[in-house]
């Protein structure tokens, strides 16, 4: 048995924690970043010592006492940095790096919480299956009432994780036929309870779980834009943009949404993505930069910081296809100061959306 002091743990410096789902346990892990000196930190499983110099993951049952174990964790981690007797330059640099780390597992957590409540509702009337009409492989009988279960929440899936037998758990993977048949079981490790959790949102969209996840969310934030357009008729949403641009807010930024002000030409409020350059992707936003935008492109690429400290304007560009943005002319240029809203905002407002 693995022995707390042989993981050689207890010198490793902590700069902050952040909780991940594990589909294949259905449990909350803490993970927790490193610092690495003169290399950038790195996440690892976050483990904690036990009784008798026993090692133990930290877990969670549920996401709320997950986040709050962080939420009380992180403050405490930071105050230690601040404390540390460093070159302020390399101090500052590192306080940059953990603000990158965690705003990135942010955002990714806002968008597909966002992405999930949209998968949802897009099917909120879609006939539920009884368990009696479901067509399984003879294999999978066994799995009949859980399947129908998991489809009276969510009847669009066409891959499922299922296995309860007696409290005890054995993960297999259900994959729906093109002839509406429920396939055998197939054994389910890391990788397939991944692609099982994953399809609770690409496959509300019509999108297949199993291929490159990062692509199949680009595809999302796209049938998504739409949306985000309709979220401008609403009177809360107005409310919230005329209270914005009374502040001097000309651009609203929640879970990869923009609201932008356009003053001249009678445009008045529109909607863009955020974007990224090379040099920004994953970078910490300067929360205080401004916009400057010198073209009408679609998409926002927002102020950030380098790893050095350098601080970087933001700016407005075309995606890869749509064709070079239609420049400004120069006495049009617009420089726009903006506000980062918690993705709770974003979430909300698309529930207040009507459906069909």
């Amino acid at each position: 048995m693995l022995k707390w002091s042989e993981l050689k743990r207890a010198s490793d410096v902590v700069l902050a924690v952040w909780p991940h789902y594990r589909p294949l346990f259905e449990r909350w892990l803490m993970q927790e970043l490193i610092d690495k000196g003169e290399l950038a930190p790195i996440w690892r499983e976050r483990m904690v010592p036990g009784d008798n110099d026993t090692v133990f993951a930290d877990r969670y049952p549920d996401r709320e006492t997950a986040f709050a174990a962080a939420n009380a964790l992180n403050p405490t981690l930071r105050q230690a940095l601040s404390a540390r007797a460093m070159d302020p330059v390399l101090k500052r640099s590192l306080e940059l790096k953990i603000d990158k780390a965690l705003q990135a597992k942010q955002r990714l957590q806002d968008e597909e919480v966002l992405m999930l409540v949209e998968a949802l509702r897009r099917h909120t009337n879609n006939e539920r299956p009884d368990a009696a009409t479901l067509k399984l492989a003879p294999d999978s009988e066994r799995y009949r009432q859980e399947l129908a279960e998991l489809l009276s929440k969510m009847p669009y899936l066409r891959v499922v994780k299922v296995g309860r037998s007696n409290n005890r758990w054995r993960y297999v993977l259900l994959y729906l036929g093109p002839d509406d048949v429920w396939s055998k079981p197939y054994h389910a490790g890391e990788r397939a309870a991944q692609i099982a959790e994953r399809a609770k949102i690409a496959n509300g969209f019509g999108l297949s779980a199993s291929t490159h996840w990062g692509k199949t969310k680009a595809k999302i934030r796209q049938i998504l834009l739409p949306r985000a357009n309709q979220l401008l008729q609403l009177a809360s949403v107005q409310r919230i943009l005329a209270e914005a641009l009374a502040r001097g807010e000309r651009a609203l930024v929640s879970n990869g949404i923009v609201f932008w002000y356009e003053p001249d030409g009678g445009i008045g409020w529109q909607v863009k993505e955020t974007s990224s350059t090379r040099e920004s992707e994953g970078a910490a936003i300067w929360k205080e930069g401004t916009i400057l935008s010198t073209n009408h492109g679609r998409l926002v690429v927002l102020p950030y910081i380098k790893e050095s400290g350098e601080h970087v304007r933001g700016h407005t560009k075309n995606g890869p296809n749509d064709g070079r943005a239609l420049p400004r002319h120069r006495d049009h240029y617009v420089e726009i100061p903006f506000s980062l809203y918690d993705g709770d905002l974003m979430i909300g407002l698309f529930g207040e959306l009507p459906y069909e």
